[in-house]
């Protein structure tokens, strides 16, 4: 029979697993190793102005994610006031509204942004040209002249932008700059500039990051467009680009805070820089699953502390499959280390063996002395659960009494694996010998700790909660390690004499 198809399902399994979490790591940003930090900056805006009497509207811009950001979370406190978000000319904005609002009223948006030196910034559109441009003289004499000069030192529009915004710095400043500079601001000035020359350009408002720093206020750039292409001007210096730390908090060239109902509006910035878990700072957008981001996040609390758990039982089965197939240890039961495994990390480890034993012992010769009973297979086991939930009960409240709070753990063992390990191993005693016993108990334990050593490992832990694509990969290698038909480990030893000879 073809082994084909077989192969190709373990490799499906393992191209998939790989490329659900490469995607995961590229897309979401989830890190490969626990620990890691990123950097999150809190912002603060706090909106102030004085009420009418009447109702009152506000409107406010809103920061997306961009290069080099990404929004996590906001909240806002507007008591008494209603708030929507809306999305207006291809930009976000927030909508306060009340019926009445009376003397001096503030409102509060706070916003996190992840450091994300891989997010982009979506597509932006070229504002349209404005064509009602017109000048009163001389100021339309001094526009064209301005115009010209630059244009005649430009090759396309973002070298065009930075001649024009260089003609109105204080060095190369001229007669026509200053004239216009007498009866325009700078930013809207430029802007119309570049309009008139046929340069799509519009005025957007950032935020320079800066830890520590209160009540700072928005800084006007210019954004000059070229087909499908767009670079950051600023207005005061003329240099091009966009600064690390300048988080763009309006850009759809809108009013950045918009009062009906009120005076002396006035908005400003606080804002701190901290690092925290990258597992924490991406998990609000891990909470929202798609075919691609499948994951454990957007379960509630104490599932996921659940799954936390049932994810790392592949590992441990993954661990006994390499000793028995591969290296040939006997274990009493296929699947009972794994459980045993799950224990001690409830218990740890030096505490769960040590637990392990006195019950395994304990319960031996209870078992044996049962033996002589002759008692029916169900009700001999059914006698060994209770022995065994009584022995257990027997060391927590003697470890309570001496003080030792670490044999209270002992409770997480599985009672009724317990009992058929007790089961299993007293017929086994009467059947092969002590000897057997401690072959299969011995492997057992070791199985169990190096399944527990594995499980436990931080690494671990964080790759097959955060990355549901390794589960696949696991399923993939097992299945090829279920194909091995050659020896054992240990059956090697039999070919000794013939190495000796």
């Amino acid at each position: 029979m073809s082994r084909l198809p077989f192969y190709l399902i373990v490799t499906l399994l393992l191209v998939s697993g790989a490329a659900l979490s490469i995607h995961r790591h590229v897309q979401f940003e989830v890190p490969w190793t626990p620990g890691e930090l990123r950097q999150v900056w809190e912002i603060e805006a706090q909106v102030n102005f004085t009420a009418d009497g009447g109702p009152a509207k506000v409107n406010m811009a809103l920061p997306s994610s961009q290069r080099g950001y990404r929004i996590l979370t906001e909240h806002t406190a507007s008591p008494g006031y209603g708030l929507a978000f809306l999305e207006e000319e291809g930009g976000r904005r927030a909508e306060w509204s009340t019926r009445e609002a009376v003397g001096d009223q503030q409102l509060y948006y706070s916003v996190q942004a992840l450091v994300a030196p891989e997010a982009r910034t979506t597509q932006s559109e070229p504002p349209p040209l404005r064509r009602d441009i017109l000048w009163e003289s001389p100021y339309d004499t001094a526009a064209s002249q301005v115009i010209d000069r630059a244009w005649a030192r430009s090759a396309d529009h973002f070298t065009f932008a930075r001649e024009l915004i260089h003609d109105f710095t204080d060095e190369r400043q001229g007669e026509n700059a200053r004239l216009l500079l007498t009866q325009f601001d700078r930013t809207p000035l430029l802007v119309r500039l570049l309009n008139q020359a046929g340069v799509p350009a519009r005025e957007v408002s950032g935020l320079m990051l800066d830890h520590g720093r209160r009540r700072q206020n928005l800084t006007s750039w210019i954004q000059v467009f070229e087909e499908d292409q767009w670079a950051l001007f600023d207005p005061r210096t003329g240099e091009q680009g966009r600064p690390d730390n300048l988080l763009l908090w309006e850009s759809a060239g809108q009013a950045v805070l918009e009062v009906q109902g009120g005076t002396n509006s006035r908005i400003n910035f606080s804002m701190l820089s901290r690092n925290q878990p990258a597992a924490a700072a991406v998990r609000s957008q891990l909470a929202d699953d798609t075919l691609l981001n499948f994951s454990i996040h957007s379960l509630p609390l104490e599932e996921q502390a659940l799954f936390q758990t049932i994810l790392l039982i592949p590992i441990g089965a993954l661990v006994v499959v390499l000793l028995r197939v591969l290296v040939g240890i006997k274990t009493s039961g296929t699947f009972m280390p794994v459980l045993i495994a799950l224990a001690f990390i409830q218990t740890t480890l030096i505490t769960g063996l040590v637990g392990f034993l006195m019950v395994v012992a304990v319960g031996l010769v209870i078992r044996n002395y049962l033996s002589y009973l002759n008692l029916l297979l169900v009700a001999r086991v059914t006698a060994v659960i209770i022995t065994v939930i009584a022995i257990i009960s027997v060391f927590s409240v003697l470890s309570y009494r001496f003080g030792l709070n670490a044999g209270l753990t002992i409770t997480f063992f599985p009672m009724i694996i317990l009992s058929w390990t007790i089961e299993r191993m007293s017929i086994l005693w009467e059947e092969e010998g002590p000897k057997q016993v401690l072959i299969q108990g011995g492997g057992s334990l070791m199985t169990a700790v190096l399944a527990y050593l594995a499980m436990n490992n931080p690494w671990i832990r964080h790759i097959t909660f955060n990355f549901l694509g390794v589960q696949l990969m696991l399923m993939g290698l097992i299945l090829l390690l279920g194909n091995y038909t050659g020896y054992r480990l240990l059956e090697l030893r039999r070919f000794k004499p013939v190495t000796e000879d």
